[in-house]
């Protein structure tokens, strides 16, 4: 089976900046994958090679084993792209915006389009907004409408590109709750977010980029395990002993810092800190975090 997404060596060049040197990587079939790195890193640039928008200088891309240059066509029809930027035309309903969407594909009108149609309104909450100009919806349901037409034309793979940037908590639960339901039928999905909670809850896989280059790539439990660690902090009256001051990894904001491999770590390190003497007034036990990974990577 070949894979969903494939990218080998990559680059692309504007004038003497080199936005991707080199870049390869694979998304298998059925994935729920991230794409990760700051502003600059060369995500987006990677997202417009992939739909056909940018013309890379070396390198291939391919998606569900169709080559986006000499089979565009195909390629096109198998990808669905959620793009970071709101783009409208202002003179259709939401219903005759998807219409028009469908219709690029080659989708005719019909029963069935209309069908497909109302569950993706009703899925992403805007049944209600379906007669609406375009213009007179809301910057977050004008998002919404921008993922309804990425899938119109019932895409195996997906991308998001920034999809919950500046949208609130609801639009959140009901874009992920959507999301999680497509991938579970076996989409692909490609997600690029600077909200690193969501791709640590959502991926099964992670790849980082920094300056055109994939730094990382991984498991999320493989890269989690590699570069974070679990953690027990605790806030306290009185003064550590020499050998906890020289278990402590910091101190930060009143937080004392001891970093443990295991639930039972816990105890014993609890028990440590009363026989010295010290009250305990506040403790967490803080499990690895992406954003320390990520952190980590782009500062290497």
């Amino acid at each position: 089976m070949h894979p969903a997404i494939e990218v080998v060596g990559v680059e692309k060049r504007f004038g003497q900046f080199t936005a991707l040197a080199g870049v390869s990587l694979q998304v298998q079939q059925g994935e729920f994958f991230a794409l990760l790195g700051p502003n600059g890193a060369g995500k987006t640039t990677l997202i417009s090679a992939l739909a056909g928008l940018t013309r890379v200088n070396a390198g291939s891309l391919k998606v569900m084993g169709l080559d986006v240059v000499d089979q565009y066509q195909e390629a096109r029809k198998a990808l669905g792209i959620v793009p970071q930027e709101i783009v409208f035309d202002p003179f259709f309903s939401v219903r005759e915006t998807l219409r028009f969407q469908a219709g690029y594909f080659g989708i005719a009108r019909g029963a069935v389009l209309d069908s497909w149609i109302d569950e993706l309104l009703a899925k992403l909450s805007l049944s209600d907004k379906a007669d609406n100009n375009m213009r007179q919806l809301s910057g977050g349901m004008k998002r919404r409408v921008l993922v309804a037409q990425a899938l119109v034309h019932r895409p195996p793979v997906i991308v998001l590109d920034e999809p919950t940037a500046g949208v609130d908590v609801e639009l959140r639960q009901t874009l992920w709750g959507f999301i999680r339901e497509l991938n579970a039928k076996g989409h692909t999905i490609l997600l690029t977010t600077h909200y690193l909670e969501e791709a640590q809850q959502l991926c099964s896989r992670i790849a980082m980029m920094k300056q055109g280059r994939i730094v990382a790539m991984d498991t999320t439990e493989h890269l989690l395990n590699a570069f974070s660690e679990r953690v027990l902090r605790v806030k306290i009256d009185g003064e550590l002993s020499v050998a906890l001051l020289q278990a402590r990894a910091k101190q930060d904001g009143g937080w004392h810092f001891f970093p443990i491999y295991d639930y039972d770590e816990v105890e014993t390190r609890l028990a440590q800190l009363r026989a010295s003497g010290v009250h305990i007034t506040n403790l967490e036990v803080a499990e690895p975090d992406l954003e320390e990974v990520f952190v980590k990577l782009m500062h290497k």
